[in-house]
């Protein structure tokens, strides 16, 4: 069972990026997915997590409120984060994970499964 960030990249202020989450070894169609990133000297922290193909209902953070989105296809296995309008304070390594169950959470201790991460650098 694998998950595969990509997607990331170096992007001025007010940029934009789409990383993808791919999965493979299992469909995750039926778990809830999640994006957390970590900056340097931080904790990890949550950024957007959607439901279960059966309801796709989308969870973000205040903080990416009206700038990111998060989609899932359950077709391709894979769990887009559509980022605009980037910040500096966006710099970080993003990584996605599958929740234990069909639904989203915030919590990082009901993820199961977890990509190696992506690299995001907002220049100001």
């Amino acid at each position: 069972v694998q998950l595969q960030a990509s997607g990331g990249g170096l992007v001025h202020t007010g940029g934009s990026l789409r990383l993808s989450c791919a999965a493979s070894g299992r469909t995750f169609s039926n778990n809830g997915m999640g994006w957390f990133r970590q900056a340097p000297g931080k904790e990890r922290e949550f950024v957007a997590a959607i439901g279960w193909r059966g309801i796709s209902t989308t969870y973000l953070a205040d903080s990416v409120k009206g700038r990111f989105t998060i989609s899932r296809d359950n077709t391709e296995n894979t769990v887009d984060l559509h980022m605009n309008n980037l910040e500096p304070e966006d710099t970080a390594v993003y990584y996605c994970a599958a929740h234990r169950t069909a639904y989203y959470s915030p919590r990082i201790t009901e993820y199961l499964y977890w990509g190696q991460g992506t690299q995001v650098t907002v220049s100001s």
